[in-house]
């Protein structure tokens, strides 16, 4: 039986003291995660931005903050593997569903979802937390596929954008794992 986990309060805190694995990637921290500087937002479509926090080269996934001001819609697509999200701001919904994500509300898409996201004009500003797992497959309403989306489209997105407000290519490379 394994040990229970607890909190003794009177307990002197003592980091680990063993060696972690040389191969072991470095930590990401995100002091600024929604940032102040407009700069880093990355533009995907009219009104709508991401905000890398962790790109995933090796394991094929990503995490971002999405970005809508105003009315603002992103284009039908679909995931073959699942996507969490979390909304911090705002609220949007699935043109294709009757329920609404509102800010504190958490989000599971099944594998094999197509949807279109939505943010209706009475919403200045809509932050959603997304961790997306693979490819998002863009189509048509139909399901015609019409372009994707994955970790090295999202690095290019970001290092092209970068570049071109000053922060430089390598300011993605922060979140790169």
């Amino acid at each position: 039986m394994g040990q229970k986990s607890s909190v003794d309060p009177g307990l002197k805190p003592l980091p680990f003291q063993g060696v972690n694995p040389r191969e072991a990637l470095a930590d990401i921290v995100v002091g600024d995660a929604i940032p102040t500087d407009e700069r880093i937002w990355v533009p995907q479509a009219e009104n709508v931005w991401f905000r890398p926090l962790c790109l995933n080269a090796g394991q094929g996934y990503w995490t971002n903050l999405l970005r809508v001001r105003r009315s603002g819609v992103l284009a039908c697509h679909r995931h073959p593997q699942p996507v969490h999200g979390f909304v911090l701001k705002g609220r949007w919904r699935y043109l294709e569903h009757d329920w609404e994500a509102a800010e504190g509300s958490y989000v599971f898409e099944p594998p094999g979802e197509t949807h279109t996201l939505y943010v209706p004009p009475d919403v200045e500003e809509m932050i959603t937390f997304f961790q997306v797992n693979g490819v998002m497959y863009y189509t048509d309403p139909y399901g015609k596929n019409i372009g994707y989306e994955d970790v090295f489209t999202k690095i290019a997105m970001c290092r092209a954008h970068y570049t071109e407000v000053g922060l430089g290519e390598t300011y993605v490379d922060q979140f790169i794992r």
